[in-house]
């Protein structure tokens, strides 16, 4: 009998090669991939429900003697049709409809319709019901099942997705669909066979408990769902076992380069920095490549802990890279890395996407030609034509904002003689612990988990925008008392030109309100060249008053800056927030963040702002924001795909992720076998997203 993952689409009845390619939009091209297409939801069509006991928002099955139908018009010219049973009355209201259908609504004539219960001008209706007019004299017979509604694509119906999903339960049994997980597993768990699981959720009873479903709870979810998560942890580990596979270079320790920078540096490091910088130490003298995440809140130091990683591979006769996402951080590390290294004499090169013609080539060529030792730029790194004469280190700021596919880009830069790159990856954006063990699976993870000294927590409170006078005479008061400030402006929209305009207007409002002070502008639409000098001035304290957009949510810091207002602060998520509050706070003296909030906030605004509010830590922000937000906004991986689940939820399950981590690994000790197989069923053509 041919496995069902080897069974095309096209073997099933009314599938040519049309629907086939619009399947295969789907990602389904065999029968397989069809039961691994689950529903969404599903509709209760199993009994008919009183009209008199219906409730709004919910969505039933109606039957009853039609009292009457008509075309209205209105504000929409819509056909209506009431309805009536011996509990009560409804209207079902079209507002696209063929002018035969009226005709088919005779008056006396019988209707089972089923739809959502909604409020209307009429009391309650049916909109755009699905509705078949019964005749004869025996009822139509109900569904025996719960009706499952699917993702669906452009030219493939509910009605056609049922019909193929039914074809291929016909066909389903144990002999052709492989059961992956080991029985010792099942049987501990008590699990249900893969193919009981799914012929459940696809064709659940009809006393199934909807509510559990809804929720994803229910044991035959609960089932695929850890199967889902064992195969994406898998495709991790197979990911880091590949790239481990290739070697190294090993970096000596103990360099006195390291001796010297210590020397140089105004300050001692915190013993977390210590902590975590010996880690990395221990990593790079290792002949496999180094695969770390460096995860530390904001102005915890990270940036030392990569200059000490940096200097080990540069006293060992290699190259570093250090990328960030935008010219602004970019430029910070810049600034940062030439005061530390110059003094050492180490060229500190510079590559954004803006750099052009003679200084541009400049660049590539001590690139090339290995006399710039350390080069810090934007994504415009990992370009065809920038080529290194000896990569031997990859640091990587802010990662969630690249994604998988451009962090191994980088790494593949350093690939030579069966060796390729070590690779440090840093984040402010604290990782709940749920995503670190399933996104990052790959990745050894160190924390700093302490500030420096004589760091105090930013105040935060929320003021309301009626009181913009307040938050301003504050603004003068700090800048009084020798203090700098920052005031952010969000815009819903996700535009440059609008996000520039509305920092522009702010900018010439406060200028008014605050003649004595000198203000400053930065934006996303200004050169960089503008930007940095801009920032320059800020930093020197010539500029008093820094009015920008989100674009210096990270990377600046300036430590005489103890006030921000952020404006409409309801339109960002917490985890923007928390990063824009981070540019305070990173002096000796109290600092203050302002929410300035617009009425009236939507429910989740509230939470947020309260968070904000009542906590500093990273960590739980972080964890409140994969809470509010879901897993693919929080990495900043919903245009990547790299978490891509069909049924699992990262939130939902995280009761799941000890127990995967474990039996993956006992799975590529004693059934090797099962891991290609596994990645395969569940990611299919993705299983090498993280290959380049």
């Amino acid at each position: 009998m041919t496995a069902l993952d080897q069974t095309p689409v096209t073997q099933l009845r009314g599938i040519g090669t049309q629907m086939r390619d619009k399947l295969a939009r789907l990602r389904i091209a065999t029968l397989q991939d069809i039961l691994f297409h689950l529903p969404l939801r599903y509709m209760d069509r199993t009994r008919v429900s009183p009209i008199g006991s219906l409730q709004p928002n919910t969505e039933a099955v109606v039957e009853g003697e039609i009292r009457g139908s008509d075309i209205v018009i209105g504000r929409r010219r819509s056909l209506i049709c009431k309805v009536q049973d011996n509990s009560g009355l409804i209207t079902l209201r079209f507002f696209h409809f063929a002018a035969a259908q009226r005709h088919t609504m005779v008056v006396g004539a019988t209707m089972r319709c089923y739809g959502e219960v909604r409020r209307g001008s009429a009391g309650l209706e049916l909109y755009h019901p699905e509705y078949q007019i019964l005749d004869g004299k025996q009822p139509e017979p109900l569904e025996q099942n719960l009706t499952p509604i699917y993702p669906a694509g452009d030219g493939i119906t509910q009605h056609r997705l049922r019909t193929i999903s039914e074809q291929t339960l016909a066909q389903l049994n144990a002999d052709n669909l492989n059961e992956l997980l080991p029985q010792s597993l099942t049987n501990q768990a008590q699990q249900s066979s893969l193919v009981d699981a799914l012929r459940f959720l696809h064709r659940p009873p009809a006393d199934a408990p909807l509510d559990q479903l809804a929720k994803g709870q229910h044991p035959a979810q609960q089932r695929l769902a850890f199967e889902e998560l064992l195969a994406h942890h898998l495709s991790m580990l197979r990911l880091r076992h590949s790239i481990r596979q290739q070697g190294a270079p090993a970096f000596a320790r103990d360099q006195p380069l390291s001796a010297q920078f210590l020397k140089i540096l105004p300050f001692a490091l915190t013993a977390a920095q210590q902590r975590v910088s010996d880690e990395a130490c221990a990593d790079l003298c290792q002949p496999l490549p180094m695969l770390r995440l460096l995860q530390g809140d904001v102005g915890s130091g990270k940036t030392v802990v990569a200059a000490l990683a940096a200097l080990q591979a540069i006293a060992s006769g290699y190259q570093v890279a250090i990328m960030a996402p935008t010219e602004i951080l970019a430029e910070q590390h810049r600034q940062n890395f030439e005061a530390w290294f110059t003094p050492l004499n180490i060229r500190v090169g510079w590559l954004s996407g803006k750099l052009k013609g003679k200084a541009r080539g400049y660049q590539l060529a001590g690139i090339a030609d290995g006399s710039t030792a350390l080069v810090v730029g934007t994504h415009a790194l990992f370009q065809d034509q920038v080529e290194f004469h000896n990569l031997g280190l990859t640091i990587i700021d802010e990662q969630h904002r690249f994604g998988v596919h451009q962090r191994l880009a980088l790494r593949e830069k350093g690939r030579r003689d069966h060796l390729t790159s070590h690779q440090l990856i840093m984040t402010a954006t604290p990782i709940p612990r749920t995503l670190a063990m399933s996104a990052y699976a790959d990745l050894d993870v160190s924390v700093i988990d302490e500030l420096p000294p004589g760091r105090s927590p930013v105040n935060t409170v929320a003021i309301v925008d009626q009181r913009r006078l307040e938050v301003v005479a504050r603004i003068r008061q700090a800048c009084q008392a020798g203090q700098q400030a920052y005031w952010v402006c969000t815009l819903i929209e996700e535009s440059e030109v609008l996000d520039a305009q509305a920092a522009e207007v702010t900018a010439e409002e406060l200028a008014l309100l605050l003649p004595e002070l000198s203000i400053g502008l930065v934006h996303g639409r200004m050169k960089a060249g503008q930007k940095a000098s801009v920032m320059a001035d800020f930093k020197a304290g010539h500029i008093k008053l820094l009015v920008a957009t989100t674009v210096i949510e990270v990377g600046v810091d300036v430590p005489n800056a103890s006030l921000m207002v952020i404006e409409n602060p309801e339109r960002l998520g917490l985890a923007q927030l928390h990063q824009l509050r981070g540019r305070v706070g990173r002096g000796s003296v109290a600092s203050h963040c302002v929410l300035l909030y617009s009425t009236p906030l939507s429910r989740q605004a509230k939470e947020r702002i309260t968070i904000m509010r009542q906590t500093n830590d990273g960590f739980v922000i972080a964890e409140k924001d994969l809470e509010l937000r879901g897993p693919g906004e929080v990495l900043g991986t919903r245009q990547t795909g790299d978490v891509d689940l069909r049924i699992a939820d990262l939130q939902r399950d995280a009761h799941l992720l000890d127990t995967v981590k474990s039996q993956a690994q006992d799975i590529i000790s004693h059934h090797p076998e099962l891991v290609a197989p596994l990645i395969r069923r569940w990611l299919g053509d993705r299983e090498n997203y993280g290959q380049v």
